[in-house]
């Protein structure tokens, strides 16, 4: 039986609250326990509270970790990354640097179809070793839970290629990930002048080949005029839907109240981006209860000046989250504590609001929020122990991945090399 217990910690941060994503001044209420400690059997969490309380019951089995006056948190959920392709964009990075826009970069026939021709090209293994690899980067900022796209493929060989390298990381039990189809992400080289005929070829073929061998458990759309449009979207997502997927939406990111209005419409379970989101969407995504998933990273590497507005949304009643967008073109970052950062500093959040939308909030997203996203008793013992002396130290300092040790499920799935006493037993 797997039985630990971690205690001497400065805060454990539980987010504990009502069984739903947290809304308005409830994201403030984050649960925090000073020299707290936590219990866990099996891997869930089995007590939580004050260290005097906890120890109490400790037998001689149990292992004891000494979190050395670290926060402790529930791991990350990142509700949005695209973590699996092949190559970089280092040479589109240099390009913006010198002014060129993310526009411009896809009209020479960069950006997503430059990936895309390199995913093509890789083999599973390839992706796969690719993919390994960043999730240490992923837990290295604390995150337990990713959400991946496919969508670097744009052909039926390519997109099933990629979700079952996704599949198959999430079967390495140490990162956990959430497969979504992005089959209409771009429009592929080899139908430019036939859009539709692509938009046709991702809703009649890949989707029920998607959903046949159980590959993915949503289903998402770029919708933006010049990409698909509302109509296109539209056609995807009827189409994911009649095939038992979820629906989540690239919204607003370069054009007003489409993707918004379209997932609204559907009462998709997120929007995401909606940095050109106005009023409009905002009322219309709280009257249908889709969460907005904030990209603040994207913004940050494609140097644009105008964010989603938290504020407006958390004001509006909205269920907020936070994530990294995770790619290779527009938010080449793993890193959460990151994005708490920037939500904190250029979306006007505080540091509890931008933890709840990175925890709780993303997990009811994913539609995992009574399994993970909080650390209460029966729940996955997801955490990490933090090196810092204040949750809010998470955000302040930024530009540092603090996680110390990483657990998924009781286990240590991550350990900084330079903190391995973290873990030594205190008795």
């Amino acid at each position: 039986m797997n039985d630990l217990a971690v205690v001497n910690c400065r805060e454990v941060v539980t987010l504990a609250g009502p069984a739903r994503a947290r809304v308005g001044g409830e994201m403030r209420e984050i649960g925090a326990i000073a020299d707290g400690a936590i219990r866990v059997r099996d891997g869930r969490i089995a007590s939580i509270g004050r260290r005097a309380e906890i120890v109490r019951g400790l037998s001689l089995d149990t292992e004891v970790i000494d979190a050395q006056g670290g926060v402790v948190l529930p791991g990350f959920v990142d509700a949005h990354t695209h973590a699996v392709f092949a190559g970089t964009r280092a040479d589109e990075f240099e390009r913006r640097a010198l002014g060129a826009t993310y526009e411009e970069i896809a009209a020479d026939g960069g950006g997503i179809r430059a990936t895309v021709r390199c995913t093509r090209e890789a083999s599973e293994k390839d992706l796969l070793d690719a993919a390994r690899r960043r999730a240490a980067w992923f837990l290295a900022g604390g995150t337990t839970t990713i959400e991946v796209k496919s969508g670097y493929g744009l052909d039926a060989g390519s997109e099933l290629k990629i979700l079952r390298v996704i599949r198959a990381l999430n079967g390495e039990r140490r990162l956990r990930a959430v497969a979504t189809f992005l089959g209409a992400h771009e429009v592929p080289d080899e139908y430019r002048e036939d859009p539709d005929g692509y938009v046709e070829e991702v809703a009649d073929e890949m989707l029920p080949q998607v959903a046949e061998e159980q590959l993915a458990e949503y289903c998402d759309v770029f919708c933006e005029p010049k990409v698909f449009g509302a109509e296109q979207a539209r056609k995807v997502l009827l189409a994911a839907r009649s095939c038992g997927l979820g629906l989540r939406v690239h919204a607003d990111q370069f054009s007003a109240d489409t993707g918004s209005l379209v997932a609204a419409e559907l009462r998709a379970a997120t929007a995401d981006h909606l940095e050109r989101t106005t009023a409009a969407g905002i009322a219309a995504l709280a009257r249908a209860g889709v969460q907005p998933v904030l990209l603040p990273a994207s913004v940050y590497a494609l140097r644009g000046a105008r964010y989603a507005d938290a504020r407006a949304m958390i004001e509006a009643g909205l269920a907020v989250v936070v994530a990294t967008d995770f790619n290779p073109g527009s938010s080449p970052t793993a890193s959460m504590p990151m994005v708490l950062s920037l939500a904190c500093t250029q979306m006007g959040m505080t540091p509890a609001e931008a933890i709840t939308a990175a925890t709780i909030n993303a997990a009811y997203s994913l539609g995992r929020g009574r399994e993970m996203g909080s650390l209460e008793a029966g729940k996955a013992a997801d955490f990490a122990i933090h090196d810092c002396a204040d949750y809010r130290d998470l955000a302040y300092f930024f530009g540092r991945d603090t996680a110390r040790a990483v657990y998924r499920a009781g286990e240590c799935v991550y350990l900084r090399d330079t903190d391995r006493s973290a873990n030594r037993p205190l008795y």
